[in-house]
């Protein structure tokens, strides 16, 4: 049987879990929320896994895979800062890390050479600083009890992690970007 398709199937999952995820928490259905949002954590894991291991990566994976992070963290991360349980800064902060990688990604793609989409073990481990927070607001509304002060070592956490990683992009990038520029000089003066 070819399961080649699996983490692609599990990609779209997370994607189409978006939409139920953020009216979940939009009706204070907390627990219901909690779980697609595991559900949605787990699949990223999973599909991530299955896609190394068994040598099942694909072009749509490599592409739709950190779209859909970026899609489920934008959305849940908007939603519950719009319901006063995250602070604007935090999501200000993440999304606009977001945005300047998508952007020097397209920008070294259009104009340096193909961009090969490959998380840092910095912004897998931003992502999952991401991931825990969301999970852990979550968990607290779900009505588990967890200690409130917990959130806001989370959310500072998160947000070093976005400087971090945002610096660590824009200069491997800018590293790479200068080494494509003098290969095309040299390869220009011969």
């Amino acid at each position: 049987m070819n399961l080649t398709w699996l983490p692609n199937a599990l990609t779209v999952g997370r994607i189409l879990a978006v939409p139920p995820l953020v009216f979940l928490l939009l009706t204070d259905a907390y627990a219901a929320a909690l779980a697609v949002a595991v559900f949605a954590g787990l699949s990223d894991l999973l599909d991530g896994w299955l896609a190394r291991r068994f040598g099942w990566q694909s072009r749509f994976g490599g592409l739709a895979d950190p779209a859909a992070d970026k899609l489920l963290m934008t959305a849940s991360y908007l939603t519950l800062a719009w319901l006063s349980y995250l602070p604007w800064w935090l999501v200000t902060l993440v999304i606009f890390r977001d945005l300047v990688i998508v952007l020097g990604g397209w920008v070294y793609h259009r104009f340096f050479e193909p961009l090969e989409a490959e998380p840092t073990q910095l912004s897998r481990f931003n992502t999952f600083c991401q991931v825990f927070l969301m999970w852990y607001v979550l968990i607290y509304l779900a009505g588990f009890p967890l200690p409130p002060n917990g959130q806001v070592g989370l959310e500072w956490m998160v947000a070093v992690m976005a400087g971090v990683t945002l610096v660590q992009y824009v200069w491997l990038w800018s590293l790479k970007a200068a080494a494509v520029s003098r290969r095309r000089r040299a390869d220009g003066s011969e």
